[in-house]
């Protein structure tokens, strides 16, 4: 391997960002491996989506977000790199293997897929219809949206029983609708939903259907599975509902199908040390056949297979003479670890210097604000913060808005703070206004050239939500090349009039013009077909 290929090789990469994927990264960089992780989506995985984790050892209690950036934190501490990425394909023949991504290809010597599992659909007619739009599998990214609305939850598992718990916080009144006779988790947390003065329990029913309008869910029907009674609940005129759908999980295996040994169900088969029936192809997780899937045995699998990887990795180390280059240390900065470093490179790339200009306001966020975007200015000289002068300037607040360094818009702008998950948008975003940018092909040039009426649109998202990123991407490359488009992004948080103007029931949420046109993960293509249709 030429000198600059080995300087991109890994000793390993991790596919999923979830408690086996971290766990993994931590052991394999603590022990002086170059390790990346790769994550689609959001980090954490289905634990992200949990309120409350209370059986992790030697915590008492945390969020499932909280105890993920502890993890990820202390893997980045180690020296592990993290990309926002989908793998697509995996070529894992020879000493040197290739996850092929979204993003480009990876070289390593090991491959670990932690990729976990997804919810399962139910099938109850109007299900994918208004996924989104009142339907939804996240209590953390959505519950918020219901505060003062019924709610139903279906299922009688963990997930369950602890998100009803959870979403009562929100929730005029929670109804748990389950074809089973009793939740099947543990006793104390059955206990909490059962006995929540919030919460109704309804069992032995299975949902037929839902239904509603533009504006969301008005009505679910139900039917009693021993008597076939029917009964229907709808709101009161105007008023919606909310559906959270916990019935179960299946593999995230599509990967790794056609290429090792999968159980009947579609979970990973491995060995004691998590190794496929490849050599250098290991599992950890929810994705593997096992009998437990709790937050402790995804990371016992973590730590397990990446000690058996570390081994595989020095092996190959000395059988090919090549050796991975790990990066350095972290540096005192706002950001830590690879970040920094990514930053840095990335930066390098840009072509025309740019100026942050913000928008304060009264509150902590606008001081939060001002120190993201001092810090991400100090890693290079094509970045430059000022604050507008005229504290009158219209525009929901806080924000910060890129301009070109003549003081022209970019068309991009972020109303809040473009921390979590929408950080690393924020930056692609910066870098597509920058140029050279994201490569577009051919086809794609041509539509956004095509745009000659202007176009505004407004991205709602919450920094928790591991779907947001993609459709604000999008949105702001799209932007960045057409004049006439503006992509301004909100964390609906900092922003409550806006939910109840647009009546925001999931995000991401578009609005082009004014008006709703989308819920949900978009694509550069998906979102020029809806311009083309809105303006």
């Amino acid at each position: 391997m030429e000198n600059k290929k080995q300087e991109e090789l890994y000793d390993a990469v991790i596919i999923g960002g979830g408690p086996a994927g971290l766990s993994a990264a931590i052991y394999l960089a603590r022990a002086g491996c170059r390790v990346l992780v790769l994550e689609k989506e959001r980090l954490g995985g289905q634990i992200a989506l949990s309120a409350e984790v209370a059986n992790y050892p030697g915590v008492l209690s945390t969020g499932g977000t909280e105890l993920t950036e502890i993890m990820r934190r202390q893997a980045e501490s180690f020296g592990a790199e993290f990309l926002a990425a989908e793998a697509k394909a995996l070529k894992v023949e020879g000493e040197v293997k290739t996850v092929l991504t979204d993003q480009g290809p990876v070289h390593c010597f090991g491959v670990l897929v932690a990729t976990g599992a997804r919810p399962r659909s139910v099938g109850f007619q109007g299900e994918e219809k208004f996924r989104g739009r009142g339907v939804s599998a996240c209590a953390v990214c959505d519950g918020e949206l219901f505060t003062g609305k019924p709610v139903f939850v279906i299922g009688g598992g963990y997930a369950a029983a602890e998100e009803s718990v959870f979403l009562a916080r929100f929730a005029s009144h929670v109804t748990v609708l389950m074809r089973g006779e009793d939740f099947s988790c543990a006793q104390t947390l059955a206990d909490k939903a059962r006995n929540h003065e919030k919460i109704s329990v309804i069992t032995g029913v299975q949902v037929e259907s839902v239904s509603g309008t533009d504006r969301g869910l008005n009505t679910i029907r139900w039917r009693n599975r021993k008597t076939g009674e029917v009964t229907e609940y709808q709101t009161a005129e105007g008023e919606v509902l909310g559906l959270f759908v916990f019935a179960g999980v299946e593999p995230e295996s599509g990967l790794l199908r056609g290429l090792t040994a999968l159980d009947e169900r579609g979970y990973v088969l491995t060995d004691r040390q998590q190794k496929t029936d490849i050599d250098g192809l290991y599992a950890a997780g929810d994705v593997c056949a096992k009998e437990l899937r709790q937050v402790v045995t995804a990371v016992s699998d973590g730590a397990v297979a990446a000690t058996s990887l570390e081994k595989y990795a020095a092996a190959m180390e000395e059988k090919t003479g090549l050796h991975p280059k790990r990066p350095g240390k972290p540096e005192n900065s706002p950001f830590s670890g690879e970040t920094l470093a990514r930053l840095r490179q990335l930066f390098r790339h840009m072509k025309s210097p740019l100026i942050l200009r913000l928008y304060p306001d009264e509150r902590p966020a606008s001081r939060e604000l001002a120190r993201c975007m001092q810090g991400l200015a100090a890693q290079t000289d094509k970045l430059r913060v000022e604050t507008a002068k005229d504290p009158t300037a219209e525009t929901e607040r806080p924000c910060v808005r890129v301009l070109r360094a003549d003081g022209s818009d970019t068309g991009l702008a972020f109303h809040g703070v473009p921390g979590g998950h929408e950080f690393s948008a924020f930056v692609a975003g910066l870098y597509n206004a920058a140029g050279p940018g994201q490569e577009l092909d051919e086809e794609t040039e041509r539509q956004i050239s095509a745009i000659t009426r202007p176009v505004n649109m407004q991205i709602l998202v919450t920094l928790s939500c591991g779907l947001c990123p993609d459709m604000v991407t999008a949105a702001q490359r799209i932007a960045a090349a057409n004049e006439k488009v503006r992509a301004e992004v909100y964390d609906i948080s900092l922003f409550p009039a806006l939910k109840e103007k647009y009546r925001v029931m999931s995000v991401p949420c578009l609005i082009i013009g004014g008006e709703q046109a989308a819920v949900g993960k978009k694509s550069l293509r998906q979102l020029l077909e809806l311009i083309a249709h809105y303006s």
